[in-house]
């Protein structure tokens, strides 16, 4: 779970030093992997919904962060 999460925040920071549209499909692959790697740990009950959704809403307000700088 860490390294996914690693692997997205490093997208986003890639994102952000040098916007493109290359760097945005790989930032939305990176976030979709992890997205159904968190769905299937707490389908089968290795992480507490609540545990999922919090990274899932870590995820996703770094993407936000990502995607408009100014916020």
């Amino acid at each position: 779970m860490r390294t996914l999460m690693k692997s997205c925040m490093n997208a986003f920071a890639a994102y952000a030093q040098a916007p493109g549209e290359e760097a945005k499909v790989v930032m939305q692959g990176n976030m979709n992997n992890a997205f159904s790697k968190i769905d299937k740990a707490v389908k089968r009950g290795v992480l507490h919904r609540n545990t999922g959704a919090h990274k899932k809403s870590q995820l996703s307000s770094a993407l936000k962060k990502a995607l408009d700088p100014s916020v």
